[in-house]
């Protein structure tokens, strides 16, 4: 199928201009031709994250919770819908609890893809570096007043309705179990949605940077993510910017939400 996608052109730095970085293409669009038996959907890290009311200390340290709460209502039920009536597969990447663990398609995953391999050796913490990971929690993330908060949030974890997986669709919770989805599916191509685009898509197990040293193509969709972003960015959320950039400069493209809904509807 034919779907248009964004890329940015990092090329050519023009060095007669007092920024030469301004004389890159940057954005631009075309049409491409993705095969939807090759290419899956990627919902990763979407937790149903309660309320203000509910868990103040979590809504205190993460500020992007109402705008991935707003992605849920607004984006998912539709985008998911056109992705279960298409030959495209949905896959569901969890982490946080083992909220997904007793569901049919994790046990679906884990007979495909079998024991994870042993983790990689740790270095033994001494004291200071204990202090000095303290001294983080305390003061960088989460906050001490909001430790609390943010463990009773993720000892209840659980999907939002929104974005529920089907007794048929493959959970995995690393990068072996979703390559190994994968292989058995042929899947060659995984477009990502979820939360947040510049912290665990990218980086956390079964992200964008594990699957594609693995060889997978990694795209995203730029209406179905948004980013953690900090005081100075909020307002604008530049760091979902520069995430979407970094994707499309190192690991794929960047579609819209209704790009590939109009050519999921025109290939089904």
């Amino acid at each position: 199928m034919q779907v248009r996608a964004q890329f940015y052109r990092q090329f050519d730095a023009d060095h007669t201009l007092d920024v030469p970085a301004e004389g890159y293409g940057g954005w631009s669009a075309a049409s491409m031709e993705i095969e939807p038996e090759r290419t899956a959907l990627v919902v990763m890290h979407a937790w149903e994250a309660g309320t203000p009311a509910t868990y103040p200390g979590w809504w205190r340290a993460v500020e992007y919770l109402p705008r991935a709460q707003a992605i849920l209502r607004e984006v998912f039920p539709t985008l998911l819908g056109a992705v279960r009536s298409s030959p495209m597969r949905l896959f569901h990447v969890v982490g946080g609890g083992d909220y997904y663990r007793h569901l049919p398609g994790h046990a679906l995953t884990r007979s495909i893809a079998g024991p994870a391999p042993s983790p990689p050796e740790r270095i033994t913490p001494d004291e200071t570096l204990r202090r000095l990971r303290e001294f983080r929690s305390e003061n960088v993330f989460v906050g001490k007043h909001n430790e609390a908060d943010v463990a009773r949030g993720f000892a209840a974890l659980d999907f939002p309705d929104e974005a529920r997986p089907w007794d048929t669709e493959p959970i995995a919770e690393n990068g072996h179990e979703l390559f190994a989805l994968c292989k058995h599916f042929g899947i060659n191509h995984l477009i990502y949605a979820g939360f947040a685009i510049n912290w665990c898509l990218l980086l956390s197990p079964g992200g964008m940077h594990e699957m594609s040293s693995r060889g997978v193509m990694c795209s995203a969709l730029r209406q179905a993510v948004t980013a953690v972003e900090n005081r100075e960015t909020a307002r604008q959320e530049l760091c979902k910017e520069i995430a979407l950039w970094r994707v499309a400069l190192a690991f794929g493209f960047v579609f819209d939400v209704d790009d590939l809904i109009a050519a999921l509807g025109e290939n089904g």
